[in-house]
């Protein structure tokens, strides 16, 4: 098993790899993202995860940026080498935002879809 240094972290992005996304290119999305970082060098400053289901089938595929909080949805594998630039840069990426986490709680935008409630 591998032990990762994150001493330079700055972003964690958690790619959503649950089977909506799946049979929505998530698995050329999360190649995408990972070829992207690795060519620029950016190993230590970008972690990447897959996950399973995040919750958001409808928005497939999803990407969450921490600790920013920002979830983004209907992210595609040509997303990715802006999306990677814009991080190095520590700049805002796109208008692909769902939620954003401000404040220590989510404030949604305007155009967000609320998802299912949980029981």
């Amino acid at each position: 098993m591998a032990t990762w240094n994150f001493y330079e972290l700055k972003h964690h992005v958690l790619i959503c790899n649950g089977s909506s996304c799946m049979r929505n290119e998530a698995e050329e999305v999360t190649r995408s993202i990972r070829q992207e970082i690795s060519q620029k060098g950016l190993e230590n400053m970008i972690h990447t995860t897959r996950t399973r289901c995040n919750g958001r089938c409808q928005d497939k595929c999803v990407v969450v940026l921490y600790p920013e909080g920002i979830w983004y949805k209907h992210f595609q594998p040509s997303d990715a080498s802006s999306f990677v630039e814009a991080l190095s840069k520590g700049i805002p990426y796109g208008q692909k935002v769902s939620h954003y986490y401000q404040n220590g709680k989510f404030q949604r935008t305007d155009h967000t879809v609320k998802g299912v409630l949980k029981k």
